[in-house]
């Protein structure tokens, strides 16, 4: 059976949180095209996963049989996160900026699955094949050609991770303006907003779809 990874980071609720109705929308999508399949939530909001911690970054590249108790038991927990990125047949990940970056609940789940000569640096790992989509929504726009362009670190940094180190197959979904029709300085954008949102939830919808068949073949 197929299965899901779906990541969430957002602080916020679904209703008030666009990268989670939006990953919402997705994984409902996929679903409906694998009823059998199973998904695998990650709240990080919720249940924090550890940052990496020193004993857990040097067991990474120990042999097991010569670990410490303290390395043994931080491992076990970030080999827990590992296997269940290389068993996902999809991953989809809520990346909601925040001060110019993901949040940081975000950034200790990667620290946890990014493992030089294992998920990164190897030819047979195994985080190569499944596709990766990643909902980076953001209260303004960051998009090429827009003043805050250069301000955009959330899309960079996750192509630079998932495409480069880790070799997946990436795409993002991208909901922006955000904060429209809750500033009441952007009141004008709200139009901008309502079709950026729209625009988003039928894309998540076309894109599991799309996926549907691939863990299969």
């Amino acid at each position: 059976m197929p299965t899901l990874l779906h990541i969430d980071s957002s602080v916020f609720p679904a209703g008030a949180s666009a990268s989670r109705d939006v990953t919402d929308a997705f994984r409902a999508a996929w679903q409906e095209q694998h009823p059998e399949g199973t998904v695998i939530h990650r709240d990080l909001s919720a249940h924090p996963v550890p940052h990496i911690s020193a004993d857990a970054h040097t067991a990474g590249f120990a042999d097991p049989a010569t670990h410490t108790p303290g390395q043994a038991a931080a491992f076990a927990e970030r080999l827990k996160l590992i296997e269940e990125l290389e068993n996902a047949d999809a991953v989809l990940i809520g990346a909601p900026m925040y001060n110019f970056s993901i949040p940081s609940t975000l950034k200790a789940w990667l620290d946890n699955v990014i493992l030089m000569g294992r998920t990164a640096g190897a030819e047979d790992s195994k985080v190569k094949g499944p596709p990766v989509t990643v909902v980076a929504s953001r209260g303004g726009s960051y998009a090429p050609g827009t003043p805050r362009e250069g301000f955009e670190y959330v899309q960079n940094y996750l192509r630079a991770v998932f495409a480069d180190a880790l070799g997946t197959d990436l795409e993002f979904i991208v909901p922006e303006l955000t904060m429209a029709p809750h500033n009441p300085a952007m009141a004008d954008l709200v139009p901008l907003y309502e079709a950026s949102r729209e625009r988003a939830l039928e894309d998540a919808a076309t894109k599991a779809k799309s996926l549907a068949d691939r863990p299969a073949a």
